[in-house]
């Protein structure tokens, strides 16, 4: 395997997991500001009003997303076993 083979795994295992966290980490960013913004009109100041909507996004998200995100993973794990041959 050379140098440029190796980088290309590397760049496709870094989109990937970029691609397969980003409906998570969006959806409990915009959840996160939504409560956040909640919170600063209504002064409601309670640390649980800020967890746990984002948990059961997460959740959510999880589960609608979640036969997505291991057909990803599957994908690039078979591209990156197909590459064991190539090793010298």
């Amino acid at each position: 395997m050379d140098v440029d083979t190796a980088l290309g795994a590397i760049n496709q295992m870094l989109w990937t997991t970029m691609l397969i966290s980003a409906p998570i980490l969006v959806a409990t960013l915009i959840t996160g500001l939504v409560v956040s913004i909640l919170q600063a009109t209504t002064q409601l100041q309670e640390m649980t009003l800020s967890y746990v909507p984002k948990l059961l996004i997460a959740a959510v998200i999880l589960i609608g997303f979640g036969p997505w995100m291991i057909d990803q993973m599957t994908q690039l794990a078979i591209k990156l076993i197909s590459l064991i041959p190539q090793i010298h």
